[in-house]
């Protein structure tokens, strides 16, 4: 049994991943707990509306379970291992969300997971839950499981090691993620990365091999050196070379200046604006977005609720579209939640409630204003910086040579 799970945000992009088909045979929305909604979008963006009111840019803890074809779980083993993953990590209560996904697997055998989505944000605090030592807690309870529905046992990484050596690591949900939107799989990213690491011998060398094969480097945010693929998304340089690791990629780029390489956002930019202009050239290479999943497996529930969190939709992701808009935003998004806590709670009177939510929504268009304004001072003092305008010109400068050589090939 495999556990995976981390915290993040994005509930439209998570529910586009969630709901989709064309690589599922099968997508089930089995439950939803602690939100009125019942699509799994709107069940998202409902989680995700309330978390405005908390200090957190990951306000869902997204989680899979995962069994070999041959160890498939029933309903309730599915239900019981949630439980226990769900104690394990301290989300009991929190609203949710289980969708299960069917698929084939590489010898062509159905095998079935699913995918839980806890909102993490206490209702009562308005606190965030912690996601502290979660691969270690992923281990913990698949291991229990194993034993308790005797399965075969899974080598882990940070438990009941036994004096075994730390096994592959295996892609991450983002990463898988990743490899759906662009169809660069982590494998194929890392023997093509891996295959320039062994043939060049100097950091310099690897610059100049690796944008000569359309990717892009770029001074991470987290690491030294991140690697931004042709469609424009970014890579962890050393999870991408085989047998290096962070220190032999440090002494491998020691010739290169971190500072004068673009930063992520301006590679990704560059790289999405080429993938954009090919993907221009070659339509048929569009996929339709998935459908929503709605209802649960009983047909007689299987119904396309209405729900008041949709008008926040254009909401969640303010801070992404115009940073003028959001305080206005917040408000509209928070008077749309107002009717669904109004379902929920029992206020002493509705004149109450009503003026509690005003003053919610106030206190929160005050704080997003705040973060606005820093936000905007940030933008500022980066658009003002020489440097950094040296860097933009020199991405225009390498998109114009990258776009000739592209023209050169076709002819």
């Amino acid at each position: 049994m495999i556990i995976k799970g981390g915290a993040r945000g994005g509930g439209l992009d998570l529910a586009k991943h969630l709901n989709r088909t064309d690589t599922n045979e099968r997508a089930v929305l089995v439950e939803t707990r602690g939100v009125v909604a019942q699509s799994l979008t709107d069940s998202l963006l409902e989680m995700e509306a309330v978390a405005m009111g908390a200090a957190t840019k990951r306000p869902f803890y997204h989680a899979s379970i995962n069994t070999p074809a041959g160890e498939p779980l029933t309903r309730e083993q599915q239900m019981h291992a949630i439980e226990r993953l769900e104690k394990e990590m301290g989300l009991e209560g929190q609203a949710r969300i289980i969708v299960e996904h069917q698929k084939k697997d590489s010898a062509n055998n159905d095998r079935t997971h699913v995918h839980i989505v806890w909102s993490r944000i206490d209702l009562e605090t308005m606190k965030t839950r912690s996601d502290s030592f979660n691969y270690v807690k992923h281990e913990l309870v698949a291991r229990d499981l194993e034993r308790e529905f005797g399965h075969a046992r899974v080598q882990g990484a940070h438990i009941e090691r036994d004096g075994k050596e730390r096994p592959t690591r295996t892609p991450s949900h983002a990463e898988m993620q990743q490899a759906e939107r662009t169809g660069l799989s982590p494998h194929q990213a890392t023997k093509q990365i891996t295959e320039i690491w062994q043939r060049t011998d100097s950091g310099q060398a690897f610059a100049a091999a690796i944008e000569n094969e359309g990717w892009r480097l770029a001074q991470g945010d987290r690491r030294d050196f991140v690697a931004v693929d042709p469609y424009g998304e970014a890579h962890s340089l050393s999870r991408r070379i085989e047998g290096a690791k962070a220190a032999d990629v440090r002494a491998r780029m020691k010739d290169v200046d971190r500072e004068s390489l673009p930063t992520v956002a301006l590679a990704k930019a560059a790289q999405q604006v080429l993938a954009h202009e090919r993907l221009f050239e070659d339509p048929t290479s569009r996929r339709d977005p998935a459908g929503d999943l709605k209802g649960r497996e009983d047909p007689a529930r299987d119904l396309d609720v209405p729900s008041p969190t949709r008008a926040a939709a254009g909401v969640v992701h303010a801070d992404d579209r115009a940073v003028g808009g959001i305080a206005k935003g917040v408000g509209k998004a928070l008077d749309a939640v107002v009717g669904v806590f109004e379902s929920l709670l029992a206020p002493p009177t509705p004149e109450e409630q009503r003026a509690a939510a005003k003053n919610a929504a106030r206190e929160t268009a005050g704080r997003s204003q705040a973060r606005a304004a820093k936000d905007e001072k940030t933008r500022e003092a980066i658009t003002d910086s020489d440097k950094q305008k040296r860097i933009e010109e020199q991405l225009l400068a390498d998109l114009e040579r990258a776009r000739t050589r592209e023209r050169t090939r076709e002819r």
